[in-house]
């Protein structure tokens, strides 16, 4: 059990992480903000999203969060992520921009298992 809660929040932590920084970049840098024009998406969105990776990180970090909204919160970042990898391949961009999404995915769901497996929110599938 301590194993686990060590994935946990070694996976939670380096991707909460990257959230945060990954919408400082959406609001700072200006390879992000040309990106987000690229694939035609506004830069209303472009800000609402970085506000939603910024309390969704929150919501995973904190513990007091309820199960419930920890859920919801992994639920928004997985359809964030696939919906990131098919706007870049609908924009005929290089592999390494399809990719990368996938690759948050990928942490998403190791800190998602191990959540449920350490808190006994077990869900059968």
């Amino acid at each position: 059990m301590k194993k686990d809660k060590i994935i946990y929040w070694a996976t939670t932590g380096l991707f909460s992480a990257l959230m945060f920084m990954n919408a400082y970049m959406y609001f700072t840098a200006p390879k992000m903000i040309e990106g987000f024009r690229h694939l035609g998406f506004t830069d209303f969105f472009r800000k609402e999203l970085a506000i939603a990776k910024i309390i969704g990180a929150i919501v995973l970090l904190v513990p007091a969060f309820p199960s419930k909204i920890k859920e919801w919160a992994y639920a928004g970042f997985g359809i964030t992520f696939i919906a990131a990898a098919l706007a870049h391949y609908a924009a005929n961009d290089p592999t390494t921009n399809i990719v990368m999404p996938l690759f948050f995915l990928v942490f998403l769901f190791v800190s998602n298992f191990y959540f449920s497996k350490t808190t006994n929110n077990n869900h059968k599938y």
